[in-house]
C-alpha cells in the first residue's frame, strides 16, 4: 500500500478515529503535541541531538546514517509497540491486517518518512501530514483569529460556573472549559490538588481544537459556544489575545447568587486543601490582598477559623472581579443578569 500525504483538512477529520502517532522525541512531545497523538520517538533526545550535530557539522548523508544505526535496532521493536497499542485501544487484534495510522513528526521529514515507510512495508495503510507538527501548529494559531458565537458565564467566584457549563454539555450545547484545559481553577489556589499545569503551547493545541470542533457543532445546531468568564492569565498560562478580545465583547450571562451562598460552596471546593499549600498560597497574593488582611486569613487558617478566611479571600476576589467586568466594553449593553437563590448545576435552566 503506498503512503499518502494529507493535509492539515483531512488530518483532522481522519484523525477522529484514526490513531495519530508522534514520531519526535520524547522532549518535543512532551513540551506540545496534537491532543490525542501517541508517543512513538525514532530517536532519544540523545539520538536526536548527535544526528543533527551530525547533520549541521558534517553532511545530511552522515547524518542519515548515524540515524540507521539507532533506527535498524529498533524496527521490530516499534511494529511490536504500535501493535500492542492498538490492541490496548481495541483496533487491532494484534496484526496490520486493514489498520490505518498517520505518523508525522516536527515539519513532515526524514522521521515520519522513516516510520512510515516501515509501518508500510509491514503491512499498515499509512498517512503522513504535510509539514508535520509545524502545520497543525501553524492551523491552531490561526483559529484565534477567527470569530465565535460566544456567549460566556460569568459571576463571582463561587457561582459555581464550572459546574455549569458541564451542565450545558450535558445538554448537547458547545461548551468551551477553559480552566480544564489549562489545568488551574483560576485563582491563587487554583493548582492546588491538581496535576502540573501544560505547557502555554499545550495550551494553546487543546484549545484551538476545542474551538474548532465547537464551531462545528454550533454551526450544526444554530447554537453558541458557552465560555466561562476568565482573567486571561489563567495560573501559568494565557488566553490567546484574539480569543481574549472577543471574549470581552461578548454578551455576559452574569450568575446573580448571593455572597453567603457563594462562600458555603467556596468551601466545599477549597476548604480540605493542603493547609501549608493555602497558606502559600495567601502569602503570594499578600501585597494585592493587603498585610492586615493576609495576616487575619493565615491565623483564621492556623486555628482552624475556616469560614473567617475564606470570608476574607471571597471579599478580596469580589473586589478584582468587579474591576474587571467593569472595564468590559459595553457592560450595560452586554450584561444580562441572572438570579439565582444557591449555587446550583440546574441554574443551567436558566440560562436557556
Amino acid at each position: 500500500m503506498a503512503i499518502e500525504k494529507i493535509d492539515i483538512d483531512s488530518f483532522l477529520t481522519l484523525a477522529k478515529s484514526i490513531p495519530v502517532f508522534d514520531v519526535r522525541s520524547p522532549s518535543e512531545y512532551n513540551h506540545a503535541h496534537i491532543p490525542g497523538a501517541i508517543s512513538l520517538p525514532l530517536f532519544t533526545d540523545e539520538e536526536r541531538k548527535i544526528v543533527g550535530t551530525t547533520y549541521k557539522q558534517k553532511s545530511r548523508q552522515l547524518a542519515i546514517k548515524a540515524g540507521l544505526d539507532f533506527f535498524g535496532v529498533k524496527m521490530k521493536m516499534m511494529v511490536e509497540q504500535v501493535e500492542e497499542i492498538l490492541k490496548k485501544n481495541k483496533q487491532t487484534s494484534g496484526t496490520s491486517e486493514e489498520v490505518t495510522v498517520i505518523v508525522h513528526c516536527w515539519r513532515g521529514g526524514m522521521r515520519s518518512a522513516g516510520v512510515a515507510w516501515l509501518l508500510d512495508l509491514y503491512g499498515f495503510k499509512v498517512y503522513t501530514l504535510i509539514g508535520g507538527y509545524k502545520t497543525f501548529r501553524k492551523w491552531a494559531l490561526s483559529q484565534f483569529e477567527k470569530n465565535y458565537p460566544l456567549r460566556v458565564l460569568g459571576g463571582y467566584t463561587g457561582s459555581g460556573k464550572t459546574q455549569l457549563l458541564h451542565e450545558l454539555k450535558k445538554q448537547n450545547l458547545p461548551i468551551i472549559d477553559l480552566e480544564g484545559l489549562a489545568g488551574h481553577r483560576g485563582s491563587a489556589f487554583g493548582n492546588i490538588g491538581l496535576p502540573k499545569q501544560p505547557s502555554q503551547e499545550q495550551f494553546e493545541n487543546c484549545l484551538a481544537l476545542e474551538l474548532f470542533f465547537s464551531k462545528e457543532a454550533a454551526t450544526l445546531s444554530n447554537r453558541s459556544i458557552w465560555i466561562e468568564d476568565e482573567s486571561q492569565r489563567i495560573g501559568d498560562v494565557n488566553i490567546p489575545i484574539g480569543l481574549w478580545d472577543q471574549m470581552r465583547k461578548s454578551k455576559l450571562y452574569f450568575l446573580n447568587i448571593s455572597f453567603e451562598e457563594r462562600l458555603i460552596h467556596i468551601l466545599k471546593v477549597y476548604g480540605n486543601l493542603d493547609k501549608m499549600k493555602m497558606i502559600n498560597a495567601i502569602v503570594r497574593i499578600k501585597k494585592r490582598l493587603g498585610g492586615l488582611d493576609a495576616k487575619d486569613a493565615v491565623n483564621a487558617f492556623m486555628e482552624d477559623r475556616i469560614v473567617d478566611c475564606f470570608r476574607i479571600l471571597l471579599r478580596y476576589y469580589d473586589k478584582w472581579y468587579t474591576k474587571g467586568m467593569e472595564s468590559r466594553e459595553n457592560l450595560n449593553e452586554n450584561k444580562i443578569n441572572i438570579p439565582c437563590e444557591t449555587v446550583d448545576p440546574a441554574n443551567a435552566v436558566n440560562l436557556l
